[in-house]
């Protein structure tokens, strides 16, 4: 069987640092908000080219800890709109609800499942305060119109970077791009954790401290309370483990890249719409590679009989899920007609050529 993400076999890879980490860190005595997370923080501001870079507990947390700084700050206030994707994770859409702040759903492209920007600014009112971009899959989401936007009127740009780590666009790495950026470390992204953590880069030290603040329960100063806070800090372990494999995220990407060429070189089916090969790769770290189809289930039935793993991301879009209920009457068709379409295939690291050509067969013979 070709897993879909042999997440054992991908850490694996860096057992011995990994373990002398774990033991450096258990010796030490000190399990959280000491020097492993400093040094975690340190060395993934300089890799994104951010001055300002906090660990936290969780992906989901990233992005609610932004917006929540901002309220805090009075840069938002209680029902401001944030213009998201329709088409993502349903985390990017907590993160704003979670905070009072009213979602606006924005329909993606078809060719490549991002954010269409060209339909932002007719989404504009008075109340709408920011862009959540979400670089969906690994692609980057961002453009000098994107910019020029926010700009003109005065939106703040969040960035969703839970599966784009490493992605650049002009020479800038996500996470760096907008005025705040939510990291998940999953331990299923490109680079994981061996559990639940997350981060946040950002550009204004002052957003930062606040974030900092909010994630240890609103504390700047042991039982000083400044604001009403969440427990949100990301521990020590997870933060030296991170610090191990961030050194060959790099490395790790260009794997992903080579086989999501040999992917589009190679998968000739008609029935299986490939997604696009960006003109610079630097622009996408390929966390997943969703192709799309009419009979979505027929494929990934007839792939698990052939030995082929696969998981849909996502099958069900977030104004259609129960937690939304009040957003099911919405329709959104390209979004919806994504949504019933795709089908991730196996890509890691640890994907051996065989497997990989094992995938490209099976499916042009399907």
């Amino acid at each position: 069987m070709i897993k879909f993400l042999d997440l054992q076999k991908l850490n694996l890879q860096y057992q011995k640092e990994i373990e002398a980490k774990l033991l450096e860190t258990f010796r030490s005595g000190w399990y959280l908000l000491g020097n492993e997370v400093k040094h975690f923080e340190r060395n993934l501001g300089s890799y994104i080219g951010s001055q300002n870079a906090i660990g936290v507990a969780n992906g989901l947390d990233a992005l609610r800890l932004i917006f929540k700084a901002y309220l805090e700050l009075g840069q938002l206030k209680v029902g401001d709109e944030v213009i998201v994707p329709a088409n993502t994770y349903i985390a990017s859409l907590l993160a704003i609800t979670d905070n009072r702040l009213k979602p606006v759903f924005a329909e993606p492209n078809i060719d490549n499942y991002n954010l269409d920007i060209s339909k932002i600014e007719a989404l504009i009112t008075p109340k709408t305060k920011a862009i959540m971009v979400v670089h969906l899959y690994g692609q980057v989401c961002w453009s000098k119109e994107l910019e020029a936007l926010a700009k003109k009127h005065e939106l703040k740009i969040v960035e969703d970077n839970a599966q784009a780590i490493g992605a650049e666009w002009n020479g800038i790495k996500t996470g760096n791009l907008g005025d705040a950026a939510g990291f998940s470390f999953y331990p299923g992204k490109n680079l994981g954790a061996l559990g639940d953590a997350g981060a946040v880069t950002c550009k204004d030290s002052l957003l930062a401290q606040t974030i900092r603040s909010l994630a240890n329960y609103g504390s700047e100063e042991k039982y000083i309370n400044k604001y009403q806070g969440l427990n949100s800090r990301l521990d020590e372990i997870q933060a030296g483990v991170l610090d191990v494999k961030l050194k060959y995220i790099d490395a790790d990407n260009d794997k992903r890249r080579k086989i999501a060429e040999q992917y589009c070189a190679e998968i000739t089916n008609p029935k299986i719409t490939l997604p696009e090969l960006p003109f610079n790769s630097a622009e996408h770290v390929w966390h997943l590679f969703v192709i799309r189809t009419n009979k979505r289930e027929k494929l990934q039935k007839y792939l698990l009989e052939n030995g082929i793993q696969t998981l849909i991301h996502y099958p069900i879009p977030p104004h259609k899920q129960r937690a939304y209920k009040y957003y099911n009457h919405l329709s959104f068709p390209i979004t919806e007609k994504i949504h019933t379409g795709v089908l991730s295939l196996p890509i890691s690291p640890v994907m051996q050529d065989e497997e990989v050509q094992k995938v490209i067969e099976a499916i042009n013979n399907y």
